[in-house]
């Protein structure tokens, strides 16, 4: 409906949303943060998502998270933005044990703690969150407050590679590469920097000029190029 008419579409979802539809609040508040067929407008995706939130939307938490991390609609704070993560989470959504997660790890509005935010990306992960897969092989790969596992970290890479993560499908060409498999290797690093954000292009892009293939080496210096030119 919105790849059809986004205005229209907008349209419709704003009439269900104020006849008390959560799944329409929830979406009105997405909308409006996208500023997608309707006037962009942060603080009004904010009561949105509250309202739908209010209503168990568990999405609609998460996103009220995301917008107290990051300023979206009021002034940030990641201890309320960890209280929404967490209320989602415990509720089962694996995007907020994810967001959650990240914040134990860094130290984010709450106090580090890096099992709690193992066992969240492992929980997310076997849901089929992609992101939270790919986390869960850096941790096994790294030995991060965990037994080192390479083979188990490899196996969640690779899991998260073909659910869509750039950065998984990085972490997976990285394997591969030190397998010796540089030709699967390069087809993976090409899905990551082609779908990866420009911050993560530029990082990986001069990462990868390091590389003892040539092959690798001019894939990193075509999308260096790119980076440059945007």
């Amino acid at each position: 409906m919105l790849d059809e008419s986004p205005a229209r579409a907008a349209q419709a979802i704003l009439i269900a949303a104020r006849e008390g539809e959560t799944e329409a609040q929830a979406l009105l508040g997405q909308i409006l943060l996208d500023g997608l067929g309707i006037a962009q407008d942060q603080t009004l995706a904010l009561r949105w998502f509250d309202i739908a939130a209010r209503q168990g939307h568990l999405m609609a938490r998460n996103m009220l998270g995301r917008c107290h991390e990051h300023g979206w609609g009021c002034i940030a704070d990641a201890t309320v933005a960890a209280r929404h993560y967490r209320t989602a989470a415990e509720a089962g959504l694996d995007w907020a044990m994810y967001n959650y997660a990240n914040l134990l790890a860094t130290r984010r509005g709450v106090v580090e703690d890096l099992l709690q935010a193992l066992s969240l990306y492992r929980r997310a992960a076997e849901l089929g969150h992609a992101k939270s897969m790919n986390l869960l092989g850096r941790y096994l790969e790294e030995g991060r407050v965990c037994p080192a596992d390479r083979a188990a970290a490899r196996d969640w890479y690779r899991r998260s590679a073909e659910g869509g993560d750039f950065r998984g499908q990085f972490s997976y060409a990285a394997v591969l590469t030190d397998e010796g498999n540089i030709d699967d290797a390069l087809g993976w690093l090409h899905k990551a920097l082609a779908g990866g954000n420009l911050n993560f292009l530029r990082v990986a892009s001069q990462a990868l000029m390091g590389a003892t293939d040539p092959r690798i080496q001019a894939m990193a210096g075509d999308y260096a190029k790119r980076c440059a030119e945007l």
